[in-house]
């Protein structure tokens, strides 16, 4: 049996976590994140891989991919994270005051998803030292704050696993999530015709108007306990004197309902087509469905390992779904049964968002003990 982490281990999982928190890493530009990385898991003399698929991705760097040999015969497991954090509107530097690990400055800390990149390298170091009882696949990807693009491009033959996990729920260590929603974004171009305001106004036909009148019939917040629509951006106009010539709206859906979904973004295209045809505007609407949501029952596998990780180490396993996606997302789509789980993360994309030294503790020790269980379970 895997021990719990040693005390030189805790302060060396902390200790990693700041540096990685303080490289910054919004998507897109991965690079710092990526080499150190590279840098780390080559010192435990592991082999790594990098991907070419920051061409499809937008990033500067592709997807990592680290191996730990099992014994012969042994299943091999992934443990996986995302090494990109939304956009910084400040510097990083950690500041740890009673256990709470937070950002000095009024901009992210980069727990989302830093947290379990910090706890996978802790468990890579001890799996180093004290051979796994199975094989450990070690996957960090780009780009997942973009719609999962990092594991959406990675080409999932080049994994061996036969199930995986990612901690990338920020909610209490404990949460296994079992049902993630399908989501879709809508972009509305809404178009009409430009005239002066004060002298010809009944020549023009406002996009801002048509678009306004079209949120107005929408249904946003959320709609039943599977599902959930929201407005997120506007613009358009040139001039508070021009009547709006264009306008551009964008919109999401999610539920964990796949037709749901499908009937809320369609709901979403009528209303923009109504108000439009109402008021004298041409509309282009454009629907992306960026990832596929999922279910897992608690006999799957991968499901019992987690739960009986969480036992082993005290904690009582609480299984949720989520209006969010991840990783897990992409890897259930291709194929490969993942399960999300809390990483004890508070607030992530907030400019007050923290962790506890107790939590990365607690999912230090959660990582360990699954690789133990999955050569039980």
């Amino acid at each position: 049996m895997i021990a719990e982490a040693t005390e030189a281990e805790r302060e060396r999982l902390v200790a990693d976590f700041v540096r990685y928190c303080e490289i910054e890493s919004p998507s897109g530009r991965e690079r710092g994140m990526t080499d150190a990385l590279a840098v780390d898991l080559r010192g435990l003399g592991l082999d790594v891989e990098e991907d070419d698929t920051g061409a499809d991705t937008g990033s500067d760097a592709g997807n990592l991919l680290a191996r730990l040999p099992g014994p012969e015969g042994a299943r091999t497991i992934l443990l996986c994270a995302h090494v990109d954090t939304v956009p910084l509107d400040g510097p990083v530097e950690v500041e740890r005051a009673d256990g709470l690990l937070t950002n000095r400055h009024e901009a992210i800390l980069g727990a989302d998803n830093k947290a379990a990149v910090a706890t996978i390298m802790g468990a890579a170091r001890r799996l180093v030292s004290s051979p796994p009882p199975v094989g450990v696949e070690l996957l960090f990807t780009t780009s997942e704050e973009l719609a999962l693009r990092g594991a959406k491009a990675f080409d999932r033959r080049r994994l061996g696993a036969e199930f995986g996990y990612v901690f990338d729920h920020a909610s209490p260590v404990g949460e296994i999530v079992v049902a993630s929603p399908t989501y879709y974004r809508l972009q509305a171009s809404f178009r009409g015709r430009a005239a002066h305001a004060g002298i010809r106004p009944e020549a023009g036909r406002n996009a801002i108007a048509a678009a306004a009148r079209a949120v107005a019939a929408m249904q946003i917040g959320r709609l039943d306990a599977e599902t959930t629509a929201n407005v997120g951006r506007i613009e358009g106009g040139t001039s508070a004197n021009v009547v709006a010539e264009r306008c551009v709206v964008e919109l999401e859906a999610r539920s964990l309902d796949v037709a749901k979904a499908g009937e809320t973004v369609s709901a979403m295209v009528d209303a923009a087509a109504e108000a439009a045809s109402d008021s004298d505007c041409d509309v282009e609407t454009s629907v992306e469905r960026l990832f596929q949501g999922y279910r897992l029952p608690r006999t799957a596998p991968a499901v019992q390992v987690a739960a009986a990780a969480l036992v082993a180490c005290g904690i009582e396993p609480a299984y949720i779904p989520t209006g969010g996606g991840s990783d897990a997302n992409a890897f259930i789509s291709a194929g490969l049964p993942v399960v999300n789980l809390a990483n004890g993360t508070e607030r992530n994309h907030q400019p007050d968002e923290s962790v506890t030294v107790d939590a990365l503790e607690a999912m230090l020790d959660v990582t360990l003990a699954i690789v133990d269980q999955a050569a039980a379970v």
